[in-house]
């Protein structure tokens, strides 16, 4: 009632007096402010709505894109439309990051400059959905403002640019923040892991480790540096690997988690170390996943070692069969493999047998 009678300043005073806003409250005041011309208000409430988590409806949507309207910002509201409802829902994340990035367009051109939350959430928007030179540009302003040294707006700067592959940048970035928290060090040694530089991650993790106690490891940077001996494919530093895994609990107090113990079993599975890699899966605080014991399993075929084969099936892991399908006759016929449900399944192997002898293939049962 007040928003409409043009008392915005009492209807705001009451509304962030509210202990339980809904949608209707938000939607009442996004309305007053754009109906009474205050479109600017209109929209940066509009982006409060969102960081506190609130989904906007068709109401809300149709006040917002009158605010943008009227700054002039009219080539903006086709894509806030589409950004904000996605014809599927499986773009929700992605259609909320160019929601943002509209928005701080709009922002832009209206005049007001981007605080420091405002520029982390627009880094982490360009980071999902691929805008790099905005993201540029954002760097660029930090720098302008003084904020390209805070810990937080370097560390999305690090990440986005890791995730576009320029090393080089993010590592710039980083060696240039006077003050680094576990964030910013985890998000380069994720970063040099990611891209196999596993002697750099290993140098970056020594390097925080001795940092003058100002920060510590946790369960993410031992993610990033396990990792990373996996995607460099480092067989031969097993045992180092193993080393830091250690480490976790006897110099940094942590307990390792599926996620550390999948690397291990990865990594020992690659260099053949088979028995070490079912001693850990037996370990694991949790179940292992598909990946992890398919990893074990395939080692354990191309070495072709039985034992330890055998004593996963005793323990109820098996791969899961291969499976097909053909239509015949307007209906669809499944197989499997090793299977013999089919009430042809006789027939369809022999015809099968027949068929890859008369071209020359001869069937490799030798990890079978």
């Amino acid at each position: 009632m007040d928003a409409r009678c043009g008392e915005m300043g009492f209807a705001r005073k009451v509304f962030d007096e509210m202990g339980d806003r809904d949608l209707v409250s938000w939607n009442s005041m996004i309305s007053g402010y754009s109906k009474m011309g205050f479109a600017k208000e209109a929209i940066g409430l509009f982006m409060d709505m969102r960081e506190e988590g609130f989904e906007p409806d068709e109401m809300t949507l149709l006040n917002v894109l009158g605010a943008c309207g009227d700054l002039g910002l009219g080539r903006w509201v086709e894509p806030l439309g589409g950004a904000c409802f996605g014809e599927e829902d499986g773009g929700k994340f992605n259609g909320a990051s160019n929601e943002a990035i509209v928005l701080f367009n709009g922002m832009r051109e209206a005049g007001p400059n981007p605080d420091k939350v405002t520029m982390i959430e627009v880094l982490s928007a360009c980071s999902t959905i691929g805008a790099l030179d905005l993201g540029k540009w954002v760097e660029t302003h930090a720098s302008e403002r003084g904020l390209q040294h805070d810990v937080y707006v370097a560390s999305e700067l690090i990440d986005m640019y890791a995730k576009y592959g320029s090393l080089d940048d993010a590592l710039r970035v980083f060696e240039s923040m006077p003050h680094k928290n576990e964030v910013s060090w985890n998000a380069m040694i994720s970063a040099l892991a990611f891209y196999g530089q596993a002697v750099e991650a290993l140098s970056l993790f020594r390097r925080m480790s001795k940092d003058n106690g100002t920060v510590h490891p946790n369960d993410i940077t031992f993610i990033g540096v396990l990792s990373a001996f996996v995607h460099a494919g480092l067989v031969d530093e097993c045992r180092e690997c193993r080393q830091l895994f250690e480490s976790m609990k006897l110099s940094f107090g942590l307990v390792p988690k599926v996620e550390h113990y999948s690397c291990m079993v990865d990594l020992c599975a690659r260099a053949g170390l088979l028995n070490e890699a079912w001693d850990l899966i037996k370990k694991m605080p949790g179940k292992p996943d598909e990946i992890v014991l398919g990893s074990l399993l395939g080692a354990c075929q191309r070495r072709r070692n039985a034992d330890v084969g055998e004593r996963m099936r005793q323990c109820g892991v098996s791969k899961t069969p291969g499976c097909s399908w053909i239509d015949v006759g307007a209906r669809a016929h499944e197989f499997h493999a090793g299977g013999s449900l089919h009430h042809h399944s006789e027939n369809i192997y022999q015809l099968l047998n027949e068929e890859m002898k008369r071209e020359g293939y001869i069937p490799n049962i030798g990890c079978i």
